[in-house]
């Protein structure tokens, strides 16, 4: 059996080396698989490892021997997924394997905006401290988390621990979901309102048709201008040209993104703004999380291979998820 890697370069420093995988056949490894690429690259190979790159119908139809792709993260929008289901491959991700590293990124990316702590470090090794008259100096307004309000956009894995550590600073916490959650001890609310009684608005929902560009200029102006933003999902979820003319104008006071909709980041109008933090999707990195995705990844492989495929995103009618 052979089993090709198409973005190793995205992968190399979670898994280690291909090796490990070759207990389950033939292991070829490519750094990067351009979208006009994967067909080639896939060849005649039955198993598909992946983590962004495309995987497009077009591309998709020529590899004939293909039965399994198996998606190395949570989210899934660069595979065509109707294309994979006619063709009666099984499509498995990696989910909820970086719900504490996400999570933990969020609110690191939220106390960033409140506590300014980047801001103050820097300026006390520029010697303000110790050009201080008083025991303390007050450069840049902190704000305190307890009873604002945390609008939570999406009640997946994420989601919830994020409304978790929420409650522990004592926010209000509110969510807006596509389905009704059965279990949630938190009020639920429409994205509209969920826009406009936000004080921290943060996003935990899959890129699709429906929620692309769903942060535009109309829900950004529904926002209260104190308002925060943040981001560790997808970069489509925001109409970027919206948000950068919304914080320019302080419509809502900033925004804290660790995706954006062009990755490696390209020219995006966020990119120089003050009150705007980005880091390059590395929410999902913490150490702990690399071992667990591998494992997931493995597991997930394994369980296909043995006809009791896990984590299905979608697969032929006779290989239900057990």
């Amino acid at each position: 059996m052979k089993l090709v890697i198409t973005d190793w370069g995205t992968l190399s420093d979670v898994f280690g080396s291909p090796e490990r995988l070759e207990q389950y056949g033939e292991v070829i490894a490519y750094d990067t698989t351009a979208p006009e690429e994967l067909a080639r690259h896939v060849g005649n190979a039955e198993i598909l490892l992946c983590n962004k790159t495309a995987v497009t119908a077009a591309e998709l139809v020529k590899c004939q021997g293909l039965r399994y792709i198996g998606v190395c993260a949570t989210g899934y929008n660069n595979i065509d997924l109707d294309a994979a289901k006619i063709q009666g491959i099984t499509v498995c991700n990696a989910g909820a394997y970086s719900t504490q590293a996400v999570a933990q990124h969020t609110f690191a990316l939220i106390l960033h905006q409140y506590n300014h702590v980047a801001q103050y470090d820097a300026a006390v090794r520029e010697g303000a401290w110790m050009r201080a008259k008083t025991f303390s100096i007050s450069l840049f307004q902190t704000r305190e988390l307890f009873g604002k309000t945390l609008a939570v956009i999406g009640y997946g894995s994420i989601g919830r621990c994020v409304a978790q550590i929420g409650v522990a600073f004592g926010m209000e916490v509110i969510v807006s979901t596509r389905t009704m959650p059965t279990d949630c001890p938190y009020p639920v609310v429409s994205l509209d309102e969920a826009f406009r009684r936000a004080d921290v608005l943060t996003l935990h929902t899959p890129l699709t048709s429906q929620t692309a560009q769903m942060v535009n200029r109309q829900r950004l102006c529904a926002m209260k201008p104190t308002a925060i933003l943040v981001n560790t999902a997808r970069g489509g979820l925001i109409d970027e040209d919206a948000l950068a003319w919304a914080l320019k104008d302080g419509v809502i006071a900033s925004a804290a993104l660790d995706v954006l909709t062009q990755e490696p980041m390209g020219d995006t109008p966020l990119q120089n703004l003050p009150n705007c933090t980005i880091t390059p999707h590395v929410a999902w990195d913490a150490q702990e999380t690399r071992e667990r995705l591998f494992a997931i990844v493995e597991k997930n492989l394994r369980c296909f291979l043995a006809g009791a495929p896990q984590n299905v995103v979608t697969a032929p009618n006779a290989l239900k998820e057990k």
